[in-house]
């Protein structure tokens, strides 16, 4: 399911809103997609960036993001 609007998700160490999740990515929100089985996005669309959610689990559930560039051709170093 894609959502248009924002919907915080947590790990064991941090909740994610959309004021934190923008500040870490450097971008704005623009999408997310849930699988209904899982608790966390799989993938979120920001204006430059899709941003894999990856979940990392040893002691705690973690995740990191991989921002991949929606057109590598216009992004440029800011």
């Amino acid at each position: 399911m894609i959502l248009y609007d924002w919907k915080n998700f947590g790990t064991d160490t941090d909740i994610y809103t959309l004021e934190t999740f923008e500040e870490e990515i450097g971008d704005e929100f623009e999408a997310m997609l849930f699988d209904e089985k899982k608790e966390m996005p799989t993938y979120i669309w920001t204006k430059k960036f899709v941003v894999n959610i990856k979940t990392n689990a040893r002691m705690y559930k973690d995740v990191s993001f991989l921002k991949i560039p929606r057109n590598p051709s216009v992004i440029s170093e800011d």
